[in-house]
């Protein structure tokens, strides 16, 4: 199931987040709203509940989070967008990556799943 964060997860949600692929979360994180969904699949499913929730595509970037590790990376298919200059499934501005890095800890760092 996937859930949109908009303020600090809970234990319960985080637990949520994990069910789908156990020990990482697939996020899609928009970076003007300051919010992410994640707890799909793909990255493109948690990209469309965030366009059906009022997100812009263009404010949106694909990320993984590895709770236990407090880890990011920042590789999707949803990244591959050569109009506005990242070419490949890793995030390649350090200005968006740092922005995501800056809401994804603010609403999933530190949140111990029991």
């Amino acid at each position: 199931m996937i859930h949109i964060i908009r303020q600090k997860a809970t234990p319960d949600q985080l637990i949520s987040l994990l069910e789908a692929l156990q020990v990482y979360i697939k996020l899609a994180v928009d970076i003007e709203r300051e919010i992410l969904a994640g707890g799909g699949i793909l990255h493109a499913d948690c990209e469309a509940t965030l366009v059906e929730d009022g997100s812009s595509q263009q404010n949106i970037w694909g990320a993984d989070w590895i709770p236990v590790s407090q880890e990011l990376r920042f590789e999707a298919l949803i990244n591959i967008r050569p109009t506005q200059g990242n070419k490949t499934m890793t995030i390649q501005d350090s200005k968006i990556r740092e922005r995501i890095e800056k809401i994804t800890r603010r609403l999933l760092g530190d949140v111990e799943c029991g």
